[in-house]
């Protein structure tokens, strides 16, 4: 199997630690879903463009947060009534494939930001926890 190698902060490298053993499969699929469409269902034609709430996203962490910003993170009021009227042509079964692929990617950006808040608050309670011991 290929191997690919990169060079990341320390930082974000400790932040990744516990996935490890799924970035492969997390990898693929951002690139399947917003890079290259998702070309598994044929759901995004030829779309060359991440999305602009993967866009938000990266761009978020790629400023390198401390666990208090992944913390409070939220996307954009654009990114939010997006969201909202993809939720709303969903209940009515209106979606088109490229609507179900962008509320697919959301979906994942929004498991990926929940583990990654889940992880800052875990490290932000155990430095608390460990300074009231000391």
């Amino acid at each position: 199997m290929p191997q690919l190698t990169i060079e990341i902060s320390d930082e974000l490298a400790q932040r990744l630690e516990p996935f490890q053993n799924q970035l492969s499969e997390l990898v693929t699929r951002l690139i399947t879903t917003n890079l290259l469409g998702d070309t598994a269902s044929n759901v995004v034609p030829n779309s060359t463009q991440p999305s602009p709430i993967y866009l938000e996203v990266l761009d978020f962490l790629v400023t390198r947060p401390t666990y208090e910003q992944i913390l409070a993170f939220k996307v954009s009021e654009r990114s939010q009534a997006q969201l909202q009227t993809l939720l709303e042509k969903n209940r009515e079964g209106n979606l088109s494939s490229f609507e179900t692929a962008e509320l697919n990617l959301y979906e994942q950006l929004d498991a990926l930001m929940t583990m990654l808040k889940v992880r800052a608050y875990s490290a932000i309670k155990t430095t608390s926890d460990s300074s009231n011991f000391a």
